[in-house]
């Protein structure tokens, strides 16, 4: 019996941009968070914070690159489609990661008395990037509702995923700083997770209604009793994690990354649900993933570049997180 490529390779670049766009929230998504929380550190904290981000942040953007590379690629009618409805906040989403690119070498070149300016840049850049994103994120799981109810929904999941990136950014300076500033990171986990979890009960209500064929694969029997686990774990993740803030930093710092990874597991999970519920759909209840795929010829050529690039991407991010692992020092730009 011969291999269905047709029907293999559109699930097979599902698969890998579902991928990318996940590598990206939790990466990316740590260090957003940290632009975030620039608004509530002293001056004498964010050269720290920023030394925590910089070998890693514009590695971190590769995987959205990849992600959007891959659905113009392998599915454009889904990408014409998306982008369409997604035209603005998509523009923000570029403006503010502009805004943050540039203010993040700027603030090093300036003198000490302007530094500050360029601070509040970085911040106003990651938090309009990070808002964007999860306006973008609540349009979608409605459907692409770019009416009333869509966009306030849109809004509401746009401050929820900007408190979940400060969530992840705290949990990554409890693991790259130490002192007085790994302390207060834990006080801006234990704040943030508050909302994180907020934003993801909204976003699991919201799913399910928002079509009935999302509605009956979740609460039909038995497909409510295979799915039980994501939700279940999920809210045991967050409560086990809420305890453990209590009881951070721990003596000699042991477990500093255990927040973080306990962060991204909920975000994996999460993203496993929102996966199920829009499969076989690319664009919700409009274009599966094989209406909206490129032709075989192309998607078999495009994989043999991807099985060529992506090693190389998951290499240079592992060398670059073993390289520059451990605490945080002083930044210098000597």
């Amino acid at each position: 019996m011969s291999f269905d490529w047709p029907t293999a390779l559109p699930l097979i670049f599902a698969g890998l941009m579902g991928l990318a766009i996940l590598i990206y929230v939790i990466l990316d998504g740590f260090d957003l968070g940290i632009g975030i929380l620039f608004s509530v550190a002293e001056s004498s904290e964010q050269d720290t914070m920023i030394a925590a981000i910089g070998p890693f942040w514009d590695a971190n953007e590769t995987w959205l690159v990849l992600a959007v590379g891959l659905l113009l690629v392998a599915f454009p009618m889904a990408h014409g489609t998306i982008l369409t409805a997604l035209y603005l906040p998509v523009f923000v989403l570029l403006v503010g990661l502009i805004l943050r690119g540039v203010a993040f070498d700027f603030r090093a070149k300036v003198p000490a008395g302007r530094k500050h300016r360029w601070n509040r840049i970085f911040f106003v850049g990651s938090a309009t990037a990070s808002l964007a994103q999860g306006y973008m994120l609540g349009v979608y799981v409605l459907g692409l509702d770019v009416g009333l109810g869509g966009m306030a929904f849109g809004a509401l999941v746009a401050l929820c995923l900007s408190a979940a990136y400060a969530a992840m950014g705290s949990a990554w300076l409890i693991y790259k700083t130490e002192g007085d500033l790994q302390r207060k990171a834990v006080r801006w986990l234990r704040t943030t997770l508050v909302l994180t979890a907020l934003g993801m009960v909204a976003v699991s209500l919201a799913t399910p209604f928002a079509s009935p064929r999302i509605f009956d694969k979740w609460f039909l029997w038995p497909e409510i009793l295979y799915l039980s686990p994501l939700p279940i774990l999920s809210a045991l993740l967050f409560l086990w994690l809420w305890r453990q803030t209590f009881h951070l930093p721990n003596p000699d710092d042991r477990h500093a990354l255990r927040p973080f990874l306990t962060l991204a597991a909920i975000f994996a999970l999460g993203f496993a649900g929102l996966a199920w519920s829009f499969y076989p759909y690319v664009v919700p209840d409009r274009l599966t993933i094989w209406q909206a795929a490129s032709a075989p010829e192309s998607l078999a050529f495009i994989l043999v570049g991807t099985v060529v690039v992506l090693p190389i991407i998951i290499f240079y991010s592992f060398y670059a997180y073993r390289v520059f692992g451990g605490k945080a020092t002083d930044l210098t730009y000597d």
